[in-house]
């Protein structure tokens, strides 16, 4: 039977992945070149460059230009966001803002109840990123609420949250942008995290809650003023 590119791509793909996995390379780690690949795997290099843009699209592996390959942050999830991001609109920003108010309020309670010092410390230090406009490059452990999510100690939780807000990236950037009063989402994410030193899950989840509340308000007051 033939196998056709695609499949014979992807295989690759997954022989990569078991041979980061088999070395212990950890992101940021380098991994062979495309020419050893190639040799390893027995198949032409481009070839295996097409395996690697299929990693490359779930930042398993990252390219650095004139330095080489690189296991990337996707390397350790077990949810994948979809790459292949499209348009977006008030409904879809407004969804993403309903979905995190029933997932996240409950994820903080949890969070004040198995918070450890390091969570804490990594919780003030993102609290920060709300003073200043989001990066292209900012990394997921900067991002307050996936922080928060981590802080549960729950790996999957902190997976989930990462994973909503990679998929629906340019919707959470229409949030940053439409909810743009940094000293206030600073103060509310500050609130939050007091809640956590606290280890108070009532207030933290309460705090959560109002938070996106006020963000899902802003960003309904916006379409308004937009349509009158």
């Amino acid at each position: 039977m033939t196998i056709s590119p695609a499949s014979l791509s992807q295989r690759i793909a997954d022989g990569i992945v078991d041979l980061i996995r088999a070395d212990g390379l950890a992101p940021g780690d380098a991994i062979a070149s495309s020419r050893e690949l190639a040799r390893r795997f027995e198949v032409t290099t481009p070839t295996v460059r097409e395996a690697l843009r299929r990693l490359e699209a779930t930042d398993v592996i990252r390219f650095r230009h004139g330095s080489g390959t690189y296991v990337g942050d996707g390397m350790r999830r077990r949810l994948m966001a979809n790459p292949h991001v499209g348009t977006t609109d008030l409904a879809s920003v407004l969804e993403l803002v309903e979905a995190r108010r029933t997932l996240e309020p409950p994820i903080a309670a949890a969070a004040a109840l198995h918070r450890t010092d390091d969570h804490l410390a990594a919780l003030e230090r993102a609290s920060e990123n709300a003073l200043r406009p989001q990066r292209a490059d900012e990394r997921p452990d900067e991002h307050f609420h996936i922080a928060l999510a981590a802080a549960t100690g729950n790996p999957l939780l902190r997976e989930t949250v990462e994973a909503l807000l990679q998929v629906r990236r340019v919707d959470q950037i229409a949030i940053r942008h439409g909810y743009d009063d940094r000293e206030r989402d600073h103060r509310e994410h500050v609130e939050i995290l007091e809640a956590l030193r606290d280890a108070d899950p009532v207030a933290a989840a309460d705090l959560t809650r109002s938070h996106l509340d006020s963000i899902h308000a802003a960003l309904a007051a916006r379409a308004d003023e937009a349509t009158s």
